[in-house]
């Protein structure tokens, strides 16, 4: 048994319309791998769950599985705003979601966050970043002034496979955008955050001040 198997093995087990959902994104689209999994999406759900946010926003819906997690964790009133640039994904998702028993916790819009999440007129307690990783530090400073005090954002895949720590992606755009994002964050005095090794990077950012 791996250390992974290990982990998996006691830690709760994830619903198994997410496995179901989770098998399908792999067999049926190109980047598979993107899904949050077993492991994130348990996580995803239980920070939910300590936080109590009653409005999510999201950044980056791929096949749903993270909103699915996020919304699994919502209290009674709560709700989660996921925005998907791709719009050829949304004849997967749309149903995936739609067809959930979390599905009336879940506003799943195809169009940029950048551009439309301010347009919306609401505020949030919980962001998911999860988009184009060279644009990330621009997602970040966008959603800043819809976040609550207090609320937290957290980011998808700021190790980007240890490239960050190799010179030889110094020229890639989105490593750069990552590495330009973790620099970001680190420096901004309107948050406290801490980068967790889980499986390609996921940062908690807590703001104070937004």
């Amino acid at each position: 048994m791996t250390i992974d198997d290990y982990i998996l093995k006691y830690s709760e087990p994830e619903p198994d319309y997410l496995y179901r959902l989770w098998r399908a994104t792999n067999i049926h689209t190109v980047h598979g791998r993107m899904a949050s999994g077993h492991l994130q999406g348990r996580l995803l759900k239980m920070i939910v769950g300590m936080i109590h946010p009653k409005r999510i926003l999201e950044i980056g819906t791929f096949s749903g599985y993270s909103a699915l997690s996020m919304a699994e964790g919502l209290g009674e009133d709560g709700e989660i705003y996921t925005f998907e640039v791709n719009d050829e994904m949304e004849d997967f998702t749309r149903p995936w979601i739609e067809q959930s028993p979390w599905a009336d916790k879940i506003h799943f819009i195809i169009g940029d966050a950048n551009i439309e999440a301010p347009r919306l007129g609401l505020s949030f307690d919980m962001a998911f970043i999860d988009g184009d990783k060279r644009t990330y530090t621009q997602t970040y400073e966008t959603i800043m002034p819809l976040m609550n005090k207090g609320a937290y954002i957290l980011a998808d895949n700021t190790l980007w496979d240890g490239h960050v720590c190799d010179s030889n992606y110094d020229h890639d755009r989105q490593t750069s955008g990552i590495k330009d994002f973790n620099e970001h964050v680190a420096n901004d005095p309107r948050a406290e955050q801490v980068i967790l090794p889980l499986r390609d990077g996921l940062t908690i950012i807590k703001i104070n001040n937004p």
